[in-house]
């Protein structure tokens, strides 16, 4: 997941991909709990996809409340 892809999002598109990727890190860690996955990796790329979006909404978040403060 680029980085460019996901700050194009808005804040709302960016909380319904957190949610997902929360809930896929769950199933990553359960297949690989009872040894069911295929690719370890992937629990590293989707936490680096959940940080990487929790970066983004902050970064929103303190624009806004720096175009906020302005006004």
């Amino acid at each position: 997941m680029k980085i460019k892809d996901i700050r194009e999002k808005t804040a709302e598109e960016l909380n319904a991909q957190l949610r997902d990727l929360k809930n896929e890190l769950f199933r990553l860690r359960f297949q690989h709990a009872i040894n069911q996955l295929d690719n370890p990796h992937k629990i590293v790329e989707t936490r680096k996809s959940i940080a990487k979006v929790l970066t983004v909404l902050r970064e929103k978040e303190l624009a806004q409340t720096e175009n906020g403060s302005e006004a």
